[in-house]
């Protein structure tokens, strides 16, 4: 059952971000009362569209007087449910819910949600590029491009493909996807859970809660929390389990002699391994995820092949930038967690000299030991403060090396690096020490390397 947003006039959004600004949006056009505030200063591009649009708005703080006021409140995914403000909110009863669960409430299209700690981003693009070849009116959503918000306010479709955060998902109550992928589960964030991985993970497993019988729960059968969860736990959608290690009797995908197997009402869909688009472990993984989605739709084996075959990923994730004196660079500035650096490092069979830190979210390096001890052969700490890279690669790694910006990085790099090794920016933390984003993050690296 959808949330019904029908009956609430007077609305109130928190934050100003892609979020708050879509849920802004989309309430105007529907012909709501709109104040937007937002508790830090609201960027330009988006202060520019709340003037253009005519929206009141303050910035810089709250006044819990006017909130207050609201008979519903939209509340963007990056404040966390203590605050202040929400708090105030729940105690005088006024109803506080996310810009996807408002948005959802209206539109009947066919909603296909995607999450999981890695590979969300890519395996919902990917999804939407399948889905787009085969002719399909699909809007892919959410933390990848437009806010749903945003894009249902210029159009409604017949589908839409949402990537969907930890944050964006711990702010569902009623929100009801006919389709639900869960990719992986393994730390990150952290300190928005204060330190606690199972409450971690309990926000991504929530992605089943509101799922019936007639919907479809695509997963991956490697991950262990997940697979353990599943087991204590009952869901009511059909499951389809994907998987690198183990032959499936059931519907889903397997590899097996080097080719993925997809197979969905009987029908059965193979490819090789060096036939899909996005290479290495990771990549299989979103690749039979997002096959396994598309089956589920019907689209034409010629068409699926296709489009696995000729995606192109999306930047920052793994993202070839050039070949400077026999050394490749890749832009993995998306990878904000331990984990994301892991897959990034394992697809690399040369040396590598690995750019990594920023912004630390509680991570465990521990996992990574393994990897760097075979695969880097040089660190560079790209942030603010590194003493905790330091202790953990300081033994392991020789040289490692400080630079406080992405220009310095990539020149100490081109340094240290020689003919045939990889200069892998991958930091593993969050960008906001020394950058706005990881997109700021890896545009500088990009164009440091081109610089060359």
């Amino acid at each position: 059952m959808k949330f019904s947003a029908n009956k609430y006039q007077e609305i109130v959004v928190l934050g100003a971000g892609e979020s708050g600004l879509g849920a802004a949006v989309l309430a105007q056009k529907m012909g709501r009362k709109v104040f937007v505030s937002d508790f830090g200063q609201i960027a330009k591009p988006f202060k520019r569209q709340l003037d253009q649009g005519g929206f009141s708005y303050e910035e810089g703080g709250h006044n819990l007087e006017r909130i207050l006021l609201a008979d519903l409140i939209i509340k963007s995914p990056g404040i966390p449910e203590q605050a202040p403000v929400v708090m105030a909110a729940k105690e005088h009863n006024i109803p506080v819910i996310s810009e996807i669960e408002y948005a959802a409430s209206f539109t009947d299209a066919f909603l296909i949600s995607i999450t999981g700690t890695n590979g969300k981003t890519t395996t919902t693009a990917l999804t939407g590029h399948i889905m787009k070849h085969a002719g399909l009116d699909v809007c892919v959503a959410g933390n990848i491009g437009k806010s749903f918000a945003a894009a249902l306010a210029e159009s409604d479709h017949d589908y839409f493909v949402l990537e969907l955060s930890s944050f964006q998902l711990d702010g569902l109550v009623a929100f009801h996807p006919n389709m639900a992928i869960l990719l992986n589960i393994t730390p990150d964030h952290l300190d928005r859970y204060n330190n606690s991985f199972d409450a971690y993970a309990q926000s991504k497993l929530s992605i089943t809660k509101n799922l019936t019988a007639s919907d479809a729960f695509i997963y991956n059968a490697d991950d262990p929390i997940i697979s353990k969860w599943l087991d204590a736990n009952k869901i009511a959608a059909k499951k389809y389990p994907f998987s690198l290690r183990n032959i499936l009797a059931e519907e889903g995908a397997f590899l097996e002699n080097g080719k993925i197997h997809i197979t969905i009402n009987k029908q059965i869909f193979h490819m090789t391994l060096e036939q899909l688009a996005l290479q290495g472990k990771h990549n299989a993984y979103n690749s039979m995820a997002a096959g396994v989605a598309s089956k589920l739709l019907d689209i034409r084996k010629e068409s699926l092949k296709q489009s696995l075959s000729d995606f192109q990923n999306i930047a920052h994730r793994l993202e070839f930038v050039a070949n400077v004196h026999g050394i490749a660079y890749y832009n993995d500035s998306k990878a904000t967690s331990v984990n994301a650096t892991w897959y990034a490092l394992e697809t690399f069979n040369r040396p590598v000299v690995w750019i990594a830190g920023g912004q630390d979210k509680g991570n465990d390096y521990s996992s990574l030991i393994p990897t760097v001890k075979q695969k880097v052969k040089a660190l560079i700490c790209l942030g603010a403060d590194n003493s905790k890279l330091i202790q953990v690669f300081g033994e392991l790694i020789e040289p490692i090396v400080e630079v406080s910006s992405a220009e310095e990085a990539v020149m100490v790099a081109s340094m240290l690096a020689t003919n045939g090794d990889v200069v892998l920016l991958s930091p593993a933390c969050a960008s906001f020490d020394l950058f706005k984003n990881y997109e700021e993050r890896g545009d500088i690296f990009k164009n440091a390397v081109k610089a060359l």
